[in-house]
């Protein structure tokens, strides 16, 4: 029997990909210096595709695709793959949810510290010998007793509320509805930036929470408050938030995603009281591994006729 053939549109981790390479015929788009000629060489005989958040699929490459049957990304988030074009088809698509949960919920608690306690400035104000020439470093502020605002309580917002409590910090939270647990509920994203000292966003990207933290959330937080996000770059009005940090209406904000990554905004990310990483807080050995098992275990899931492990559709 000849091996499946699938489409690479992002890389797996090199182990997996290596254990792609056995189980399967691969077709490297992401290494082709003519994609267009290997597409039209291979496409009919696509059955997969493996790629990930950031690279996604378009309607137009699924329509390209006749022979497709799955598609297998390496993240959490789907908002890049044309999930209407898929169910249109027929089209099964896998996500890895669960194994990034541990270390995204830490980057927000490490964003947190970063912010409030201005950790890279005083790395910054040691190494630059300001310490002995200016003296002591201004002080920060404390996280006891602060209030920390969680805009989605799925997986990954219930581990960094898990985070929070030894740190001494009152939980709330918005969600489509409320759940079983002692946190204070809000209605609206406005109500619990209003109580929030810190305001996270862990929810999913995608049209339906576009712009979600928006000019009034940002404006509610206030000039003490410091806002996080660890969702997506679109969950928040990226064009409010650089004027509210610009016009001091907005403390400090610490930011792992961006409007237009990964060439984040300049006016963004050379402000002052603004906390940045790449796009980063799964970015672990361990968990970028397990991710791309993941996609390994639902191709072969599939293949075999067997039950996708996390499907999506």
């Amino acid at each position: 029997m000849p091996k499946p053939e699938v489409l690479i549109l992002s890389p797996n981790r090199p182990d997996q990909m290596a254990q792609l390479d056995t189980l399967y015929t691969l077709h490297r788009l992401d290494l082709a210096k003519d994609p267009a000629a290997l597409l039209a060489e291979v496409a009919p005989r696509i059955r997969a595709v493996v790629t990930t958040g950031g690279r996604g699929i378009t309607a137009a490459e699924i329509a390209a695709l006749p022979a497709l049957e799955i598609v297998a990304t390496s993240s959490v988030g789907t908002d890049a793959i044309d999930l209407a074009a898929c169910k249109a088809r027929g089209i099964a698509v896998t996500n890895t949810p669960d194994v990034l949960t541990d270390d995204v919920a830490d980057m927000a608690l490490g964003l947190i510290l970063m912010t409030r306690r201005r950790l890279v400035d005083g790395h910054a104000y040691v190494a630059s010998g300001d310490w002995a020439q200016k003296g002591p470093f201004p002080l920060t502020s404390a996280l006891k007793g602060k209030k920390v605002g969680i805009l989605g309580l799925g997986r990954i917002g219930q581990a960094i509320a898990d985070r929070c409590l030894p740190f001494g910090l009152q939980i709330g939270y918005t969600a489509r509805s409320a759940k079983a647990n002692d946190f204070q509920f809000f209605e609206t994203p406005e109500a619990l930036a209003s109580w929030s000292d810190i305001f996270v966003a862990a929810t999913p990207g995608g049209a339906d929470t576009k712009h979600l933290v928006s000019a009034k959330v940002i404006e509610a937080i206030g000039p003490n408050g410091t806002f996080i996000n660890i969702a997506r770059g679109s969950v928040v009005d990226e064009a409010a938030l650089i004027d509210a940090l610009k016009g001091g209406r907005l403390g400090s904000a610490g930011l792992d995603v961006f409007a237009s990554e990964p060439k984040a905004d300049p006016a963004l990310t050379q402000l002052p009281n603004v906390s940045l990483s790449p796009h980063h807080a799964s970015g672990t050995v361990e968990t970028r591994d397990a991710m791309a098992q993941l996609v390994v275990d639902n191709l072969a899931a599939h293949f075999a006729g067997a039950a996708l492990l996390t499907p999506v559709l």
